[in-house]
């Protein structure tokens, strides 16, 4: 089990940033593993997903629960003008226009996590452009979300 928390831990740190792997997955965290292969495929924390590991690259998406743990410490961070924020709590895709700020570091496919100007998560989801690309461009998706803030349960 130690073990497992260690290797979930690397990989938060190697997709979020330095330092997230402990603040997203304490010591008491579950662990559920594949039935058939043994890898690990959820995350859970008193009973809420944090996070569900992809087995085509075993890097891990984000649950809103998750997202929140780790909101103040991780790297991309895709910032939405508040009035837009209603349309996105509810799974709405984020459009480049509504963009105020994205973390430069952002390439096409990576997870992230989509707040309002006060820092608030609003939902989760995959990179459709680069960080400098959602600032600059003023039209077309650049967040595919997966799950907004009032779909999660």
């Amino acid at each position: 089990m130690e073990d497992a928390i260690r290797r979930i831990r690397s990989i938060a740190d190697y997709q979020f940033g330095r330092g997230v792997g402990v603040k997203l997955f304490p010591k008491n965290v579950e662990i559920i593993c594949s039935k058939r292969t043994g890898r690990i495929r959820y995350v859970y924390l008193k009973g809420e997903r944090l996070v569900t590991v992809r087995p085509t690259d075993g890097l891990l998406s984000l649950s809103i629960a998750g997202a929140k743990r780790i909101v103040k410490k991780a790297k991309y961070r895709v910032t939405v003008q508040n009035d837009v924020a209603e349309f996105i709590i509810k799974g709405g895709d984020v459009f480049a226009k509504h963009v105020v700020r994205a973390d430069k570091n952002i390439r096409p496919k990576d997870e992230v996590i989509v707040v309002d100007e006060n820092g608030e998560v609003l939902a989760v989801g995959r990179a459709v452009l680069s960080g400098d690309e959602m600032e600059a461009f003023k039209s077309g998706v650049a967040v595919k979300v997966r799950r907004g803030l009032l779909e999660e349960s």
